[in-house]
């Protein structure tokens, strides 16, 4: 076969904002059916794979390999890097490339800018999770938002943006000004009353749904009273809530065995006690009804980001790209060897 003939597109984040923004509820809903793809053991999802530096401690590039199955028929994989320094220079923690390969034959035919699908399918994860967790209930008094970066912009853009009615919003970000800007963007939408507080507490109390988005290392929230109130706590960015928080709270993952790695609160949790018997169950599980939401307890979900989101938001945005002409279409990018 000639290899000139298999196409292959480059996507920029210019055109992926646009598309995900024209459907933020069919990002859901292919979020949803990715997690039911992977409950039924349709999907392959291994281990992320770390590249750390010496020089860099706290920088690291992360690499997730995935595939999903019919209807999405697809491989690929996310290289996302994190550099917590950048953000003090004025410039993104996170920027990522994702490549989709085909499951025929192999070869990949989009490369698209990674770090908006990346923020579009944690949202839409977090939002999904939300609504089942508060079985439904998307009326919020307050929302609590911990970390006020690309994704907390992204899971506020996905609440409002698929109805979600707020009343008011605390924000509470180590860098007050990224707080009070993200705050005056809010702000432009009618009817919702934000703060921007000085402690996290401030943001977590009052709260019945609260969103960390953080870059947090280790956990920070270690007051139980911060959660007495049972809020459900979307724990987007993993290692901010104490493990023994986790202990006393039911749990919701994305997948257990991914969730328990790296560090994070469950995997300190799972450190601390030698089990994991404190994780109640999955989304999937939440969804098709095999595990119940105890309410009499603060209500977490700690996602570890499966890649197969990435791939499903990916396959989403390149066909609709190409469908309507927001791709560019690299000729000849596989070289004929003859």
């Amino acid at each position: 076969m000639n290899t000139s003939g298999f196409p292959f597109s480059v996507i920029t984040g210019e055109a992926i904002r646009r598309i995900i923004l024209d459907d933020l509820k069919g990002c859901i809903q292919v979020v949803r059916e990715a997690y039911l793809a992977h409950d039924a053991g349709r999907s392959v999802n291994p281990q992320s794979m770390f590249l750390r530096f010496n020089d860099r401690p706290n920088a690291r590039i992360i690499a997730l390999p995935s595939h999903l199955s019919g209807p999405w028929d697809v491989s690929g994989l996310k290289w996302v890097a994190s550099y917590p320094d950048n953000v003090a220079k004025g410039f993104p923690r996170a920027s990522a490339v994702l490549l989709l390969n085909s499951s025929e034959h192999g070869y990949p035919f989009a490369c698209l800018e990674g770090s908006i699908i990346s923020a579009a399918r944690t949202a839409a994860s977090a939002v999904l999770a939300a609504d089942c967790l508060r079985e439904g209930e998307r009326r919020v008094r307050r929302l609590g938002i911990v970390g006020t970066g690309l994704i907390a912009h992204y899971v506020y853009l996905f609440l409002v943006g698929t109805g979600w009615e707020i009343d008011a919003v605390s924000l509470f970000d180590l860098d007050q000004r990224r707080a009070e800007k993200f705050a005056a963007g809010m702000k432009r939408r009618a009817g919702v009353h934000v703060d921007v507080v000085p402690q996290i507490a401030d943001a977590m109390m009052k709260s019945d749904l609260v969103v960390f988005a953080t870059v947090a290392g280790r956990p920070h929230v270690v007051d139980p009273e911060l959660i007495a109130h049972r809020p459900v706590i979307l724990h987007v960015s993993l290692r901010d809530l104490h493990p023994e928080l986790l202990l006393n709270a039911c749990n919701v993952v994305d997948d257990a065995d991914h969730v328990l790695q790296a560090d994070t609160s469950l995997h300190l949790a799972q450190q601390l006690t030698g089990r994991r018997d404190f994780i109640n169950g999955t989304l999937a599980e939440v969804i098709t009804g095999r595990c119940r939401i105890d309410h009499s307890r603060p209500v977490v979900f700690s996602p570890f980001g499966l890649g197969i989101l990435d791939l499903a938001i990916g396959k989403l945005v390149y066909e609709r790209a190409v469908s309507t002409g927001q791709h560019h279409a690299i000729n000849q990018f596989f070289y004929d060897p003859e």
